[in-house]
């Protein structure tokens, strides 16, 4: 009874084992990351770093994570996912992926295809649903190293109350994940983009009246809600790409996405040394401009989609 009970529910979560053990690398690292990566811009500022010297630091971790997502998609596509996660890591990952797994570019011409070349085989949809995105991260990277500073000396809150606050965000996440995937692949995957997007631009409009820790903790759950639509918006790019260049156009899409975003955390220095407030309103209209931009173009008549198999929202929780 409790293997079959095990069995269904690993079938609707779409669990398998090089899944599960990637499930559990992801949440071991992510932890680690979570213990420090919040506080370091309050650990910063307390050395005497500027507020410039904060957006620098944020605009690396996004180049950083640019400059490494097209080379991984290559390598993919080009060695295998065996092949490639021996290379995008350490020996636990050389058991993730089945050895007799091969991508669709394997063996075939695809496999010469170049950055441009994949830039070029992008459908109309998944370029207008990059320009709303960029617009979307903008929203989020311009407040985004800031939040701990607004937290800590305008809301009153200490070290401990903030982690609090990480963990509100976190659970929200976590408890719309798994019936939202459920939903998109039921009924849809754009209006849970668009909700998505509708999220991320309230997060830093209820930063401006949060200013003490309930009104904090609201605004981390509404944080954690721009999670809602991700396996949507993830499984929106996959289903978007030609199957051959798949691993590829996901690299060059988070590439040209997150090098254009950089820019946003020096726009949020900036704007942050105006006021906290021109830093929260700015990162608002840049959401409000990048959901208007999906609504319009993705969601609506001039959005259109490659009628081709598309993977799991589950798959990509």
């Amino acid at each position: 009874m409790v293997v079959s009970a095990w069995h269904k529910l690993a079938g609707f979560l779409a669990l398998r084992r090089n899944t599960s053990l990637l499930l559990l690398t992801l949440v071991l690292a992510g932890t680690g990351e979570r213990l420090w990566m919040g506080f370091a811009p309050k650990y910063l500022e307390t050395l005497g770093a500027g507020v410039f010297i904060i957006g620098l630091f944020d605009a690396l971790q996004t180049l950083l994570g640019a400059v490494y997502a097209y080379p991984g998609g290559w390598l993919t596509d080009r060695w295998g996912q065996r092949r490639s996660l021996l290379f995008i890591a350490t020996v636990f990952l050389a058991f993730l992926v089945n050895p007799q797994a091969k991508t669709a570019a394997q063996g075939t011409g695809e496999a010469a295809v170049g950055f441009v070349g994949v830039v070029k085989s992008f459908s109309p949809a998944l370029r207008e649903l990059l320009v709303s995105d960029i617009l979307i991260r903008f929203c989020e990277r311009i407040p985004y190293a800031f939040v701990i500073l607004w937290a800590m000396n305008h809301g009153g809150v200490n070290a401990q109350q903030f982690g609090v606050l990480a963990a509100i965000e976190m659970v929200t996440a976590m408890l719309c994940y798994i019936p939202v995937a459920h939903w998109a692949d039921k009924y849809g995957r754009r209006p849970f983009v668009l909700a998505t997007f509708v999220f991320f631009t309230l997060f830093p409009l209820s930063l401006i009246w949060a200013d003490n820790f309930d009104w904090l903790a609201a605004a981390f759950a509404v944080r954690g809600l721009k999670e809602f639509g991700e396996p949507a918006r993830k499984a929106l790019i996959i289903g978007e790409a030609k199957p051959e260049l798949r691993s590829r156009t996901y690299g060059a899409y988070y590439l040209i996405r997150d090098c254009v975003v950089t820019s946003g955390s020096f726009l949020g220095a900036w704007l942050w040394s105006v006021s906290p407030q021109a830093n929260f309103a700015g990162a608002a209209v840049c959401g409000a401009l990048g959901t208007l931009w999906f609504w319009w173009f993705v969601c609506g008549s001039k959005g259109t989609a490659r009628q081709e198999p598309r993977p799991s929202t589950r798959d990509l929780v």
